[in-house]
């Protein structure tokens, strides 16, 4: 205090030099639902963005429920984003009566949605041909994953507008990787015909089968396991279409998937869409439909 008494031009070089650092460093706090997101949003947003993850690894997006520690990174959190999971239908609302003031962005905003697939071998349920709702899964598709990634850029900018250069810079890096892992899957897929189809427990990879020409084929009935009747119907058209692998999610149970692959010959693959590393984890599913193991 002595200095700035005799020194008053130095004493408003360090406010001013202690609010700039504050400007430049300072974390935005921001929320997020799911592993894909959080890896998206640390992407674009890298040191300036601190992201909360709301559905803990291992979870499912369905049925989780945030800890008391969770909630207090919604408190602190100025942004949102919003992709579609179930989770936020049933938290969203909750978060902002906790803090009105809470921004959510929705990633998933011009991005066309497809209805959630169901296998249509069942003859004996009132539900054929009801609305089943949209699918949220967009960020299975590369496509869809630029449009997010801008969504992102343009909100982190919008609210930290010195930063827009340098998130600028981190969107454009992870556009290129963006393209490298679409033109890594097209290669991995070259070989195979217009409208292979592929088997899935859950039926989470619309978007992917979508964009590459593909047909996925989902073990569920209207979200259940299939009944014996349905399990053979299913058998007969994997067989009919030579499925050469069924991929399981970790989240959900497998014991339908495991008759059926046990009955085709083929292996059962564990893999999540909310896997973190999203790049790796598509060129995954792209080797395992192509035959590579």
């Amino acid at each position: 205090m002595h200095y700035f008494r005799y020194n008053p031009d130095m004493k408003q070089t360090i406010i001013l030099y202690i609010f700039l650092i504050n400007i430049l460093y300072a974390d935005l706090n921001v929320a997020t639902s799911i592993l894909p997101q959080k890896y998206f949003l640390e992407t674009i947003g890298g040191e300036r963005v601190k992201v909360a993850l709301m559905v803990l690894p291992g979870n499912s997006p369905h049925t989780y429920e945030p800890k008391p520690s969770q909630m207090k990174a919604i408190a602190d959190a100025e942004l949102y984003f919003a992709i579609g999971v179930e989770f936020e239908k049933v938290w969203l609302p909750k978060f902002k009566a906790l803090k009105p003031e809470l921004k959510v962005i929705d990633l998933s905003e011009g991005i066309e949605k497809l209805p959630v697939a169901s296998a249509d071998h069942h003859t004996d349920t009132h539900h054929r041909g009801e609305e089943r709702g949209m699918d949220p899964h967009i960020w299975t598709a590369p496509e869809n994953v630029v449009k997010i990634a801008q969504h992102i850029f343009t909100a982190l900018s919008l609210e930290d507008p010195e930063n827009g250069s340098y998130y600028k810079k981190n969107l454009e890096t992870f556009l290129q990787k963006i393209n490298e892992t679409d033109k890594t899957i097209k290669k991995i897929l070259s070989a195979k015909p217009e409208g292979t189809t592929f088997m899935v427990l859950h039926p989470s990879w619309g978007y992917f089968a979508r964009e590459y020409g593909l047909r996925q084929l989902p073990v569920e009935v209207e979200g259940k396991e299939p009944k014996p009747r349905e399990l053979i119907a299913l058998i007969k058209e994997a067989e009919k279409e030579k499925v050469s692998a069924l991929f399981a999610q970790p989240e959900f149970s497998d014991s339908a998937a495991k008759v059926i692959a046990r009955e085709l010959h083929i292996p059962v693959i564990k893999v999540t869409p909310l896997a973190a590393e999203w790049s790796d984890n598509l060129i995954r599913i792209a080797k395992a439909i192509a035959g590579e193991r």
